[in-house]
């Protein structure tokens, strides 16, 4: 991708980026990134760039990300998804984290009565029309009540393979992923309707057994393969929390997702921001499951990038506290308050995980799982100009969306 028509003629391009970047190939120390319009024509190392004219050059001395995909956001900015009375409300979530490096995200939705969940997924659509966010996370209402976490407890059924047709059906193509139990009453059919529609079964909120995580995820690969959608690995919904916990005479469900994501046949989410996971959590999950198994995620609800207070998601009412979001009522950790480039930074600078890794987890992987690798989610020819300008200490200095500066 990205070739030239006459190798002969120097290249004409808007802007030339000239760093030390995060690239498909690993941490390129003098790497060069030609945009020109909404994409990227050339990236890779500065000296084996073509010959090109460019309107605009910026030589950066921090580092060049690729700009941040988050697959798993309630709100934030003060505005949530579960709970905005319109499109226009929601984009305010949608803007504070494209101010801190994510520039796709998936809008996730809470546990909610049927016709809430059509009325928030018909707004959300129109913003995934839009292009505004790049597709729309359903968590719930097929959960178990025992690890329900901050889902309210009034509003989790059975499964209905029709209501996941018909929220999709709505949704216009951009419902993107689901959160089941696999225990849950007709988890089977619901597991295949979401392959039928083109989503990905996201295992999690679960007190099932190991076995039975085991074979969930075995279903959704093969439903997934069979339909060709968007990805053929499943996910799971921020692995550890809201999950049975792990007991040596009873694995439960977490230590089964972690060994399916040892043979890449699952992608598992995990939120490390230092308040959902210890740091030496996040160390054993990067270092056992295998490349390009886990992505990092913020579960951000509408706290994030406000002052602590008092704050909703969905139909509970949450406490902030020192950055920490929690339940009024009772004290569950009721999702995150960072943004994603935090999570990176934290999973980096404290977990000690691989620079490059963790901003895989954060951009290519989730990209690929949206099944929109070529266009978006790295630093490389052909696709969408999105770029996270930091400095040495992962903090955001500059954030390019489809080649345009994001206003502060």
């Amino acid at each position: 991708m990205g070739t030239l028509a006459d190798p002969s003629t120097p290249l004409r391009v808007d802007l030339a980026l000239r760093g030390t970047a995060v690239l498909p190939q690993g941490l390129v120390p003098d790497a060069l990134v030609l945009i020109t319009g909404e994409h990227i024509v050339w990236a890779g190392a500065a000296p084996a760039a073509p010959e090109h004219t460019a309107l605009a050059e910026r030589a950066h001395d921090g580092l060049l990300l690729p700009g941040l995909v988050d697959l798993h956001c309630h709100g934030g900015g003060g505005a949530s998804f579960p709970d905005a009375a319109d499109a226009a409300e929601m984009l305010t979530a949608v803007r504070e984290h494209r101010r801190h490096g994510t520039t796709s995200l998936v809008a996730s939705l809470v546990t909610a009565d049927a016709d809430t969940l059509r009325a928030r997924v018909a707004d959300l659509a129109r913003l995934a029309a839009d292009d505004e966010i790049a597709g729309i996370h359903l968590e719930g209402p097929f959960l178990s009540v025992a690890r329900c976490g901050a889902q309210n407890p009034e509003h989790i059924v059975a499964g209905d393979a029709d209501l996941v047709r018909e929220l999709a059906q709505t949704a216009g193509g951009a419902l993107a992923t689901m959160t089941v139990a696999p225990e849950a009453e007709q988890a089977d059919a619901v597991i295949d309707a979401l392959a039928e529609v083109g989503a990905i079964p996201s295992l999690g909120h679960t007190d099932g057994s190991s076995a039975t995580m085991t074979e969930a995820v075995a279903r959704s690969r093969r439903e997934l393969r069979r339909e060709q959608g968007r990805s053929p690995r499943p996910t799971a919904t921020h692995l550890f929390n809201g999950m049975r916990p792990i007991h040596h005479r009873d694995p439960g469900p977490a230590l089964a997702a972690l060994d399916a994501a040892s043979r890449g046949e699952l992608v598992v989410e995990v939120i490390a921001d230092g308040v959902h996971l210890d740091h030496r959590t996040v160390a054993h999950v990067f270092a056992v499951a295998a490349e390009g198994a886990v992505v990092l995620v913020t579960d951000a609800m509408a706290a994030a990038g406000m002052p602590d207070g008092q704050y909703r998601l969905g139909s509970l009412d949450v406490t902030v506290a020192e950055g920490v979001a929690t339940l009024t009522e009772q004290g569950a950790i009721a999702g995150g308050t960072a943004h994603l480039l935090d999570v990176v930074r934290c999973a980096v600078l404290e977990a000690g995980v691989d620079l490059v890794d963790a901003v895989r987890a954060a951009s290519l992987v989730p990209a690929e799982v949206l099944g929109q690798q070529d266009r978006i989610g790295s630093l490389a020819a052909g696709r969408r100009a999105d770029a996270v300008l930091v400095d040495r200490e992962l903090r955001p200095l500059e954030v390019l969306r489809g080649g345009v500066r994001v206003a502060d």
